[in-house]
């Protein structure tokens, strides 16, 4: 690529960065009913700019190469997630839906968005910050802090999200394979739901909706 068209493709990159994590962030903290005209808003740029750049299934992550490799993150999910729940068993504080459907019903919304999640992360926000950064460790850096940035003012989310957003861009540049990033990512997010109070994660909700639930449950 010349000079000229690396300039040009950097120009790109930065502005479909700047705009999309706007409409992330302003979405975040718009009120209903204008969220959701935003959230359409924001989907369909970020939608419309994934289309534009994609490069095939496998360049996304999503193929079977390395699957083997990096299963082993999937299985530290889980060994996680029955310590946690063997803890927050003791400590009375597990959220158990009571059966295979019920825990369809309450949670597969947040497997989705889980797996959403991760493809921004990795397919929008770490590639374009690639070509942007010096280094990849640096792009990695960047991403993970934007990514936790819009967790905020949870401090729980906030925290966990870095933590997890920088170990899965290094994974992703060591494996290129997203499935297990994915699956992880879901296997977390549960895992705080079903063991910590609702009350004390805000029902996981960050931006505006984590004031409002302050504001409307915890006064009462």
């Amino acid at each position: 690529m010349r000079p000229a068209e690396q300039t040009g493709r950097k120009r790109r990159d930065l502005a479909e960065l700047c705009v999309g994590y706007a409409l992330v962030l302003i979405v975040i903290w718009t009120p209903r009913p204008w969220q959701r005209l935003l959230y359409c808003a924001a989907a369909v740029f970020l939608a419309s700019v994934l289309a534009i750049s994609f490069n095939g299934w496998k360049q996304m992550g999503l193929r079977t190469a390395n699957l083997a490799r990096s299963i082993w993150v999937i299985g530290v999910a889980l060994l996680g997630c029955a310590i946690a729940m063997v803890l927050a068993g003791r400590m009375h504080t597990l959220q158990w839906p009571g059966g295979p459907m019920l825990f369809l019903h309450r949670y597969l919304g947040y497997v989705i968005w889980a797996v959403i999640q991760q493809v921004l992360l990795q397919n929008f926000f770490l590639a374009r910050l690639l070509r942007l950064m010096r280094g990849p460790g640096s792009a990695a850096l960047v991403a993970a802090a934007i990514f936790s940035l819009a967790h905020l003012p949870n401090p729980i989310l906030t925290a966990g999200a870095f933590v997890w957003g920088l170990a899965a861009c290094l994974l992703f540049l060591r494996y290129r394979n997203l499935v297990p990033l994915a699956l992880t990512h879901a296997i977390l997010g549960v895992t705080l739901a079903m063991t910590v109070p609702g009350p004390v994660v805000r029902n996981m909700r960050v931006g505006l909706g984590y004031l409002t639930y302050s504001a409307n449950h915890l006064n009462h």
